[in-house]
C-alpha cells in the first residue's frame, strides 16, 4: 500500500495555539470490508459521488460506502431499484452487464444481466495501491490512529481540536488529495477513474494507470501497472488516447497496444485540482483552487491538441470553483459548484458564449446523453433535455 503526505503548517492561532478540524478514522479490516459487500435494499444517499449511465439505469455512487442503482426508464420519474454496498468505492464501470468497481485495494465484478437479481461474480485482491484521502471538512487527519491500528477508514469523526503546534514533531499530517440498450459499454462523467476501451480497464490512481484485460468479464487479467506520474485524478479516453488529469497538467498516452499505454506528452498548469474532457482538435479542463486543490485560480483551460504531441494552450476563461464538465456537440458544459450549471456554445472556442445558467443549485459532474443531460449535485440527480440552442429542465430526484 503506498500513501503519500504533505506536513500540515498552517492553521488559525489563537493565544499561541493551533485549531484543527482532526479527522478520526473509523476502520474496518480488509476481511470485514470483503465480507461487507453486498446488494441492498433501496437507502438514502450519505454523500453524492460521480454517476455513470448504462441503457437506461443511472449510478450513483456514495462516496466509500457503495452505489445506489436508479431505474431511469421513465426520465420524468425515476426511481431507486438497489444498493451496492462496497467500502472504498469511488469508481465504476460497466461492459456487457457486468460491473466493475473498486473497493479499496480489490475490484470487484458483478453480474447485473438482472437488475433486480444482481449477483457478486468475482473480486481480486490487493490490485489497486490505495491512498487516504483527507475527508471534507478536516485539516488533519489523525494518523497515530491509522498506525496503530490495522483497516481501512470506511468513515471519519471529525473534531475541533486545540493543540499547541510543535514544528519539532509534527504528530498530524494531510493527506494528498488525491447509453441505451445497443450499447455495449456504459458513459462515466469526466471525473472519472475508471475507463473501459474495448476488451480493456483502465483505472488510475495518484500514480499509476492500472490495466486489466476484460476479454472474459468475469475474469480479469490484470496486466503489468505503469506509472504515468503524480497527483492524477481523473481518465478520459478519445480514439487511441488517454487524456489523465492531474493536479499539475495534463498527461497523453497512446493505447495504440493496449495493454501497453505509450506517454506521448503533457500539457502542465498551474496546482490545481483537473478533470478534462476532450473533442477532435481541443481538450478542456477545469482547475479548481482552495483546500487541498492548490492555490491557482480557478478556470477553464482550453487547449489545441492538433498537434498531439505538442499540446498548446489557446484560451482561459475564469470559473468560480468548476468540477465537472462535459461535451456534447457544440455545447460544453461546465459544473461551477455552488455558481451552478454553466452552458456555453463552444463553436468559436476563443469567444465562448453562454446559453444557459442555472444558478442557485450545487453541481458535481455531468453526463451528456443523446438526448438528455444527467447532472448530479449535493444530494440531487437533475436530469435536462437539449431543445435547439436552449437546456431545459426535465426532472430533480432527491437522492437524500
Amino acid at each position: 500500500m503506498l500513501i503519500s503526505f504533505l506536513v500540515l503548517i498552517s492553521c488559525s492561532k489563537k493565544d499561541n495555539y493551533d485549531y484543527y478540524n482532526l479527522a478520526t478514522p473509523v476502520l474496518m479490516s480488509i476481511a470485514e470490508v470483503r465480507t461487507a459487500i453486498d446488494v441492498l435494499p433501496p437507502k438514502e444517499i450519505t454523500e453524492s459521488g460521480k454517476i455513470y449511465s448504462y441503457n437506461n439505469y443511472i449510478f450513483v455512487n456514495d462516496k466509500n460506502k457503495g452505489v445506489h442503482i436508479i431505474d431511469n426508464s421513465n426520465p420524468e420519474s425515476p426511481h431507486r431499484i438497489s444498493f451496492l454496498n462496497i467500502p472504498g468505492n469511488v469508481d465504476i464501470s460497466i461492459k456487457n452487464e457486468r460491473l466493475f468497481a473498486n473497493s479499496f485495494v480489490d475490484l470487484v465484478v458483478f453480474d447485473i444481466s438482472n437488475i433486480n437479481s444482481i449477483k457478486k461474480v468475482n473480486l481480486l485482491e490487493n490490485v489497486f495501491n490505495f491512498y487516504y484521502q483527507i475527508p471534507e471538512g478536516a485539516d488533519a487527519i489523525n494518523w497515530e490512529e491509522m498506525q496503530t491500528q490495522d483497516g481501512f477508514p470506511v468513515d471519519w469523526v471529525i473534531t475541533r481540536e486545540n493543540w499547541k503546534f510543535d514544528y519539532e514533531n509534527v504528530d498530524f499530517i494531510l493527506a494528498d488529495a488525491a447509453e441505451n440498450l445497443q450499447s455495449t459499454t456504459g458513459t462515466g462523467g469526466s471525473l472519472a477513474r475508471f475507463k473501459i476501451v474495448d476488451e480493456y480497464l483502465y483505472s488510475v490512481d495518484s500514480h499509476n494507470i492500472n490495466i486489466f484485460n476484460i476479454e472474459d468479464l468475469e475474469n480479469p487479467n490484470q496486466l503489468e501497472t505503469v506509472f504515468a506520474g503524480f497527483d492524477i485524478e481523473t481518465i478520459f479516453n478519445r480514439g487511441n488516447h488517454l487524456f489523465l488529469g492531474s493536479m499539475s497538467g495534463m498527461y497523453i498516452y497512446d493505447i495504440s497496444t493496449p495493454s501497453v499505454p505509450k506517454f506521448i506528452s503533457e500539457f502542465q498548469h498551474g496546482t490545481a485540482c483537473d478533470p478534462v474532457v476532450v473533442d477532435n482538435n481541443y481538450a478542456y479542463i477545469t482547475l479548481r483552487s482552495g483546500n487541498s486543490c492548490g492555490a491557482f485560480e480557478s478556470s477553464l483551460q482550453i487547449v489545441n491538441i492538433t498537434d498531439i504531441e505538442n499540446p498548446v494552450l489557446e484560451k482561459s476563461y475564469a470559473m468560480d470553483q468548476p468540477y465537472g464538465l462535459g461535451i456534447k456537440d457544440e455545447k460544453l458544459f461546465i459544473c461551477d459548484g455552488d455558481s451552478g450549471l454553466k452552458v456555453f456554445d463552444k463553436t468559436d472556442i476563443m469567444n465562448l458564449k453562454l446559453l444557459n445558467h442555472f444558478k442557485n443549485i450545487n453541481t458535481f459532474d455531468v453526463i451528456p446523453l443523446e438526448t438528455n443531460l444527467l447532472m448530479i449535485g449535493d444530494g440531487v440527480l437533475y436530469q435536462y433535455t437539449y431543445e435547439n440552442s436552449t437546456i431545459n429542465l426535465l426532472s430533480t430526484f432527491n437522492l437524500n
